[in-house]
């Protein structure tokens, strides 16, 4: 699109930047480009909370990166929880072969869970604090995913753009390496969530539909208690919750034995 405005022409323009930080090392890294670019008096940071299926103090370390930086800080909720929602969708489901999970299709889990609840934030903020350009700015990676490295590193949100105001979505390090990701971090003498440091690759629920067997492995160690209740929803429905269709505990033994192997090498 030939029409689209420059980060540069948005900043002027007295636009609202909003880094949607889940407390993972993108989001650090993200923020730590944004307060290098955009005024600190244009910035907020939220943080969609997700309850019991997300990793203990992610939203205590968004919020301790906002407040260092002096930005505003906001949490958003959602009406509903991640379990609560794979429980009515078996409970309503249209036959046999009609899975309770969310899928990497139906993200249902992102939009009702996070993207939903920060945007009735935001707009919120928006309203309250008069401002009439908004910039959603998200820490996806083109390195992650070959559907995230398709992904426009600026387009309009027409969902949310009305009469009166202009809403877009950013990817800031939409070109960062994992490797510069930490680098990124490292240089600003800050240190990642410590679900990295005990062999996390990445953080977004503690058992997502997407994870890693060793990121669900290392779920499993920190909150075995909620890991039982994933499994016995897998048990009692007959679904599985992973995109790889593998049961958790197949996935989890796989990814004890890598984190065993990185213990062992380090």
């Amino acid at each position: 699109m030939s029409d689209l405005p420059t980060i540069e022409e948005l900043i002027a323009s007295g636009a609202l930047f909003v880094a949607s930080h889940s407390g993972g090392k993108d989001s650090q890294a993200m923020l730590i480009q944004l307060l290098e670019r955009v005024p600190a008096e244009q910035l907020l940071v939220i943080h969609a909370s997700l309850g019991e299926s997300e990793w203990e103090g992610a939203l205590e370390h968004a919020q301790a990166q906002a407040t260092a930086a002096g930005l505003p800080f906001l949490v958003a909720h959602a009406v509903k929880t991640f379990l609560g929602m794979v429980e009515h969708r078996y409970a309503v489901r249209p036959g046999p072969n009609s899975s309770c999970w969310p899928s990497a299709s139906n993200r249902q889990c992102t939009s009702d869970l996070k993207r939903g609840p920060i945007e009735r934030e935001v707009r919120r903020y928006v309203k309250s604090h008069g401002f009439t350009t908004v910039v959603s700015c998200m820490g996806m990676r083109a390195a992650e995913s070959p559907a995230r490295a398709k992904r426009l590193v600026l387009q309009p949100n027409l969902r949310n753009t009305i009469r009166g105001r202009d809403w877009w979505e950013w990817l800031p390090i939409h070109e960062m390496t994992t490797a510069e990701v930490w680098r990124t971090i490292a240089d600003a003498g800050q240190s990642p969530h410590p679900a990295y440091l005990a062999g996390n690759q990445r953080l977004s629920c503690v058992f997502c539909i997407l994870a890693s067997p060793r990121d669900l492995a290392n779920g499993a160690r920190h909150r075995p208690e909620l890991f039982d209740r994933y499994r016995e929803i897998e048990r009692r429905t007959g679904y599985t919750m992973h995109q790889s269709r593998k049961s958790l505990d197949e996935l989890v033994a796989i990814g004890e034995a890598q984190l065993c192997a990185l213990a062992e090498a380090a």
